[in-house]
């Protein structure tokens, strides 16, 4: 938004005339006040884009006024003007937050280009306004990161609480299950917002490079090393990095990062100078990292300094139900990107897709929705546009362990374990019962059958019997 109201506070009856005058007569709107107190009340009760104090005033002076103004209008302009001969008013006033200051005596052609350099960059504060609220809409939590699901709905209450904060976090989860768009997320979520994403794959670079990858190199650092290079702290100052795949780090690289993270400085490879960096660590992988600390192949240290808040996203398979929410996601993308016409899926693949396990996640799923889109010369997709899933056609059954994880899964999501101190015991009671009781259904209540089946001894199974209150049936 251009200016268009301009607030003139001086004690000098000249210079608010003559400014009041010329910039009338350049269309602003201009009100004039000749001391503090008169200019704080003309600022409470009117909306001003642009304010010029002077620094010297009766009551209340001009750095003062800056301060008040600021703390309740942050986004206003604010320039100083300043009859001193030293530096010192004027820096001090650049430092409180003023956008610039007019040395006095002055000329109103200084006065107009200061005031025309202002506007400018207005206009680009406002856009850049604009930028981070599309940013932050095209990254909300619920926009990009798809689920109705109970695992969902509860990964989106964690990202809710931890994105505002400046929290270290470690992102686990299977490789494919959308660890970086959970940590741009984050990022796009927080108040850093507007300052650099910068994304490393620990992974993908070889060891030798990784450590003047993420902390620079001064030139004639090593062969090959033409000239200076800032790392990707340097490159995220202010901002978020994203350490990818952060298990496959070597350790002698480890010691190096975690002494960045305590002491919050680098020093470039080839270098001896420390430099201050300002930059939020969200680390990921998909390996278990408190295994490789038991295996001593990942620092303890340094794993509890990354696992402050963990973000465990959880594999396809265990949130099936969500599937359809996604092929719809993923359809949408597909007529955007691909210029397909619409589509849709029939219930018969949409039944396919939720059979099938996914081992590669929400990315092999995308996959599979984008090409049948592009290759299906249907406006309805059916199983037959996914071949790849139809070798064990009907997905290979669950085994008996998926199945009882799924469904423990289940109960235990909306229990507080740590409340409970016989969990061990309560579980394999409810399994032990529906057991017990299938194999008696089976050998007819034979109780010496049965025991021979379940592989324990007779009185072992009548004890069990009674503890579980199921009736014994006949002895033989």
């Amino acid at each position: 938004m251009a200016i268009r109201r301009i607030l003139i506070a001086d004690d000098e009856d000249s210079i608010r005339w003559v400014l009041e005058r010329s910039l009338s007569r350049q269309g602003y709107e201009v009100a004039t006040a000749s001391d503090g107190r008169q200019a704080l009340e003309l600022f409470r009760h009117h909306q001003f884009d642009m304010a010029i104090l002077d620094i010297r005033m009766p009551g209340i002076d001009g750095l003062e006024l800056l301060e008040r103004f600021l703390a309740e209008r942050p986004d206003l302009l604010v320039i100083i003007m300043t009859a001193e001969t030293s530096m010192k008013n004027a820096i001090e006033a650049m430092k409180k937050g003023a956008y610039d200051y007019l040395p006095k005596p002055f000329d109103l052609d200084e006065v107009d280009a200061l005031i025309l350099k202002a506007s400018k960059a207005n206009q680009v504060r406002e856009q850049v306004c604009l930028l981070k609220e599309e940013l932050r809409e095209h990254y909300q939590l619920d926009r990009n990161i798809i689920g109705n699901s109970p695992p969902m709905q509860k990964l989106f209450k964690i990202l809710g609480r931890v994105a505002p904060s400046d929290a270290t976090v470690l992102i686990t989860g299977e490789s494919g299950t959308g660890k970086e768009l959970v940590a741009r997320a984050i990022h796009f979520n927080s108040p850093r917002l507007g300052k650099p994403f910068i994304a490393i794959n620990c992974a993908a670079i070889p060891r030798e490079l990784l450590e003047s990858e993420l902390f620079g190199h001064e030139k004639g650092a090593f062969t090959g090393a033409s000239e200076r290079k800032a790392g990707k702290f340097e490159q995220a100052h202010g901002g978020t990095l994203f350490l990818d795949e952060i298990g496959d780090m070597p350790l002698e690289l480890q010691a190096k990062l975690l002494r960045v993270l305590q002491e919050k400085e680098i020093t470039r490879t080839g270098g001896s100078r420390t430099i201050a960096v300002d930059v939020r660590i969200i680390a990921a992988t998909n390996q278990n990292l408190q295994e490789k600390v038991r295996e001593k192949s990942f620092r303890e240290d340094l794993f509890y300094r990354l696992n402050v808040v963990p973000v465990a996203l959880p594999p396809l398979r265990e949130r099936r139900e969500d599937i359809p929410l996604l092929v719809d996601f993923f359809l949408e993308k597909a007529r955007e990107e691909l210029q397909v016409d619409t589509r849709s899926c029939s219930k018969e693949a949409i039944g396919l897709l939720q059979r099938h396990d996914w081992p590669g996640n929400v990315r092999e799923l995308e996959n599979a929705i984008m090409r049948a889109a592009l290759l299906s010369p249907d406006p309805v997709l059916s199983p037959a546009d996914f071949p790849d899933l139809q070798g064990g056609a009907e997905r290979r059954e669950e085994s008996l362990e998926d199945l009882i994880g799924s469904k423990l899964r289940q109960s235990l999501d909306p229990v507080n374990i740590f409340e409970l101190d016989n969990l061990y015991e309560l579980v394999l009671h409810q399994m032990e019962r529906p057991l017990l009781r299938i194999v008696l259904e089976k050998t007819r209540g034979n109780q010496v059958k049965a025991a021979e089946i379940l592989g324990i001894n007779r009185n072992t199974l009548r004890k069990k019997l009674q503890v579980l209150g199921l009736k014994a049936g006949r002895g033989s």
